[in-house]
């Protein structure tokens, strides 16, 4: 008796929180229905990794072959060279990108002149809007042989006696990689973390003041104690893309020379999949991209939970 009648105030409650917030559930509805049609519904095309797709058949008329994808997949060398780059160049964009993003926020927190404050938050986080056609032009000219400005300043210095070809060293392009993305992406990344520490209380502050406490023993103690939750958080979803380093980034700075270095696995499903007509090993590809990022955010998240730090669920 007791048991129904609790299952009946629990149903009773539900419902009139559904009704107490319909609006915002109307709302939500057709961010829903993209994420379905835009998200899921595409997912029936996985199919084709265990088929031999070829166009102008139905899905479900083609040729099944199993995992024979999954096999060319993992036999093929390239593929491990392009899982190394991915890798490389998603830790280095992350490492980097974190810091950077943190640093930047610090400093504009402990800046007090509010107008300079904005010009270079402003100033900061407009690369982000500009396409990486147009940035990959401009990192092409900064590290040029033939008046970049990296040579000439290195060369006025006199630590170096001849330009560089910086994008013709193979060693050097994933550095170019994670710095070009720094620039392109740090204001970006901080208004998140300026956002965070403009949430820390303030009487924090002044009780570490009265104490003696400097700038610098304050953002240690109480400032990144304070935002740790954030970078967690963030750290987790960002895990999720680890084996997708980039396309646009990658394809317009590469070249022969740095090939082997420079291809990750979007330029690999381009180049060994859809230009061959290798749908299904595209396919494929892809399917082993999202799982395996799928088990790293899911894997980052337990870690957190282990640790005792914020996670997503």
């Amino acid at each position: 008796m007791n048991t129904s009648v609790s299952a009946a105030r629990r149903g009773s409650t539900f419902w009139h929180r559904v009704k107490q917030q319909k609006v915002l559930i109307l709302m939500t509805i057709p961010f829903l229905v993209h994420v379905i049609i835009f998200r899921y519904v595409p997912i029936w095309g996985w199919l084709m990794a265990f088929q031999n797709y070829w166009p102008g058949k139905g899905i479900l008329q083609q040729t099944w072959v199993g995992l024979e994808n999954f096999k060319l997949l993992f036999d093929d060398p390239v593929f491990y060279q392009v899982l190394r780059n991915t890798l490389a160049m998603s830790i280095i964009k992350l490492a980097m990108g974190t810091i950077s993003s943190i640093a930047l926020a610090l400093m504009l927190n402990e800046v007090r002149r509010m107008w300079f404050k904005k010009t270079v938050q402003t100033i900061s986080y407009l690369p982000h809007f500009i396409s990486w056609v147009v940035a990959a032009n401009l990192v092409r000219d900064a590290l040029s042989t033939d008046g970049g400005i990296i040579n000439k300043v290195l060369m006025d210095l006199r630590i170096i006696k001849e330009p560089i070809m910086f994008l013709g060293i193979p060693t050097l392009f994933w550095w170019i990689i994670g710095a070009s993305h720094v620039w392109k992406e740090v204001g970006w990344g901080a208004i998140i973390y300026l956002a965070a520490i403009a949430a820390i209380d303030p009487t924090l502050y002044e009780s570490a003041m009265i104490d003696g406490a400097g700038r610098l023993k304050q953002m240690w103690y109480i400032t990144l104690p304070s935002i740790r939750p954030t970078i967690s958080v963030l750290l987790i979803m960002n895990m999720g893309w680890v084996l997708s380093s980039g396309f646009e980034q990658q394809y317009l700075l590469q070249n022969g020379r740095v090939i082997d270095y420079a291809r990750v696995f979007t330029i690999y499903e381009l180049d060994y999949g859809i230009k061959m007509m290798r749908y299904s090993f595209a396919t494929a590809v892809g399917i082993f991209r999202s799982v395996v990022s799928l088990v790293l955010v899911f894997s980052a998240n337990q870690l957190a939970k282990r640790w005792g730090q914020e996670r997503l669920v």
